[in-house]
């Protein structure tokens, strides 16, 4: 990222109070090169399921739950394997010929609002969900000021 990239965020600033996290974060993401680090491995989708209710997916074929872990800690939330068994190339249903379906490492990070909970994560049919909701505090509801 370059600093003319990063100008932008510094031309905002006088224009808002109490957004110097935000600000900082997305320095943070862009500034070290961390959007562009990330590999296409897994896809995966965000899906806003209600009004303030979201999903993550993950394609994850090939995995199970003791494969996969999943993480939240410091507005981070990381999908990564565990340590994938390489050796086992033979099955109890017989020697594999060609391997197409991928069991790399991986780790995928999403990074989460302040206002966001992590409500859970199921894997389904090779798709991992993970369940996120906006939890909108009182003081930031609209409300009507009274003029005097």
């Amino acid at each position: 990222m370059t600093s003319r990239d990063l100008s932008i965020f510094n031309t905002l600033r006088p224009f808002s109070i109490g957004f110097d996290d935000m600000f900082d974060q997305f320095e943070n993401m862009l500034g070290n090169g961390g959007l562009t680090m990330q590999s296409n491995y897994p896809p995966y989708n965000i899906r806003k399921t209600e009004k303030d209710n979201y999903a993550i997916e993950v394609a994850l074929a090939g995995f199970n739950k003791s494969d996969v872990e999943v993480e939240f800690e410091d507005n981070l939330l990381t999908v990564k394997t565990k340590q994938v068994n390489k050796s086992d190339e033979n099955h109890e249903d017989g020697e594999i010929i060609h391997k197409g379906i991928s069991q790399r490492q991986f780790a995928r990070s999403f990074t989460i609002a302040d206002d966001v909970k992590v409500n859970g994560a199921e894997l389904k049919d090779g798709l991992l969900t993970i369940a996120c909701e906006r939890i909108v505090p009182e003081y930031k509801k609209k409300k009507l000021i009274e003029i005097k």
